[in-house]
């Protein structure tokens, strides 16, 4: 046997738990962990999962549930099984809770035909941790954990398909305004009285790499190449991180170039503060610098922007793309699911019809114990209904009065052995003393005890008319000895 389905934890390793051990087997046993319910059937929401090789049917997908009262008490309770639960081979009413106690037998199910014993039989007991944790049977939670690698299926999202320095449109501006801010921060200012001048082809050496290609079609830039269907999963990430880092550089140049073209805007001003008259050429010089200046910042500005709208659109093409792609494997996740789907449907269909012959036994047992039982009743009520009719052909003829017709009331028998009631023999005797069936003298009168009692307990299981009719014959009689 594998290995049981959860750890051995310090303090149970070294105590004594109560279990649920399976007759005949070292096998399969059932902890009763305290403090949890424990649920017992063939469904997958159950503790312990119970699936019959011999009949599939035999369990019910919740059969029973074991759990302890509030006094620490174990209880079992059939939870309405098609096949039922026995105590100590008692049947048990479904729904209803029943203590178990150490040695106790429990039967889950019904013996087949030409089998002696049920296939789950189990005998409650106490045993040390020791002996009963290589005997325990695996919990469904953990076969189910075991088995789940086979059935999950990996979903590709967007996020997933991105690469890190992909972003939309939308996010744009808020990216250049932060690489404006934070490479605004790390240019120093210069002195007052300093001119910085940077060539044209010095700030920009990719400027002319930057120009469309002046072939035909749609214009392709060389630091953002269209990325193809082939190439897709491959470039994504690397062509939008080139891309971006590209895009910081220019944007890193474009405020470098404001910065120079204040610092010189600042200095010219000096300048003419300092000489109004002199140093013209001086003035002049530096105001053809920032004119140069002036031009080189809408140059690089033009470019950028012509870089931001081929980027924008590089985007959503590989937006586009992914949602392409997504749809496509979102397609072929639900193909595998329904084949998935249709195999596990083929399986239940191939293991009901396994289960269909036993099932049809189990049918067939039933229908046979219901006739038998039915034979039984229809037996026994026979004989009732004779015993019965016996009784009455006996009240009839043998325990009614000759004289009166009817049952004996206070019943007498004289010397002869012939009963009458006490009323009529009396009345009988103020005419002939002599007995009205054999005609010999009367000679003694004997009140019969056990006659009354009889006729008395007999009458109590005849109809009310006959109990009515008897009372009323009593109080007249009654009223006429008084009288």
């Amino acid at each position: 046997m594998g290995e049981p389905g959860f750890l051995v934890t310090g303090d149970r390793a070294g105590g004594r738990s109560w279990c649920l051990r399976r007759v005949g087997m070292s096998a399969g046993w059932l902890l009763l962990e305290d403090g949890r319910e424990v649920t017992v059937g063939r469904g997958f929401g159950v503790t312990y999962q119970l699936v019959s090789k011999i009949c599939p049917l035999m369990i019910s997908r919740n059969h029973c549930v074991l759990k302890q009262n509030p006094e620490g008490q174990w209880t079992i309770t059939d939870n309405k099984s098609l096949n039922g639960v026995w105590l100590n081979r008692q049947r048990l009413e479904p729904l209803r809770v029943y203590s178990i106690h150490k040695g106790d037998y429990i039967q889950l199910g019904v013996p087949l035909e030409n089998k002696e014993n049920a296939e789950y039989e189990y005998e409650v007991t106490e045993e040390d941790w020791a002996t009963i944790y290589p005997c325990l049977s695996p919990k469904n939670d953990q076969m189910i954990e075991k088995n789940k690698g086979l059935r999950t299926k990996r979903k590709f999202s967007l996020d997933e398909l991105e690469g890190p320095g992909a972003e939309g449109p939308s996010n744009l501006k808020s990216k250049i305004n932060k690489v404006s801010y934070e490479s605004g921060q790390s240019v120093k200012s210069q002195g007052k009285g300093e001119v910085a001048s940077i060539p044209s082809e010095n700030l920009n050496p990719k400027l002319a790499a930057l120009e469309p290609n002046k072939t035909t079609g749609p214009p392709i830039y060389p630091g953002f190449p269209k990325v193809t269907e082939a190439q897709q999963k491959a470039s994504n990430s690397s062509a939008s991180q080139s891309s971006l880092q590209l895009f910081k550089v220019t944007m890193s140049r474009i405020l470098k170039l404001k910065i120079q073209m204040q610092e010189k805007q600042e200095a010219v001003r000096n300048v003419k503060k300092q000489t109004q008259k002199g140093n013209s050429k001086k003035i002049v010089k530096m105001e053809q610098e920032l004119q140069d200046l002036q031009s080189q910042l809408c140059a690089e500005q033009a470019q950028q922007q012509a870089r931001v709208e081929q980027l924008e659109k590089t985007f959503q093409e590989e937006e586009q793309h992914l949602q392409d792609l997504e749809i496509v494997q979102g397609e072929e996740d639900l193909k595998e699911q329904l084949a998935q789907a249709l195999q596990e449907h083929r399986a239940l269909m191939e293991e009901l019809n396994r289960s269909k012959k036993d099932f049809e036994a189990i049918i067939q047992a039933k229908n046979k114990e219901l006739e038998q039982t039915k034979e039984e009743k229809e037996k026994m009520q026979a004989q009732k209904e004779e015993v019965l009719s016996h009784m009455n052909d006996v009240l009839e003829n043998e325990l009614q009065c000759i004289i009166c017709s009817e049952y004996f009331i206070e019943a007498v028998t004289l010397n002869c052995a012939h009963s009458f009631c006490s009323y009529c023999i009396s009345e009988w005797m103020k005419r002939k003393i002599e007995c009205p069936i054999c005609r010999k003298n009367i000679e003694s009168k004997t009140y019969s005890l056990v006659l009354d009692n009889c006729i008395n307990k007999m009458v109590d299981n005849l109809s009310s008319e006959v109990k009515e009719r008897r009372i009323v014959l009593i109080r007249e009689r009654k009223a006429k000895r008084l009288s």
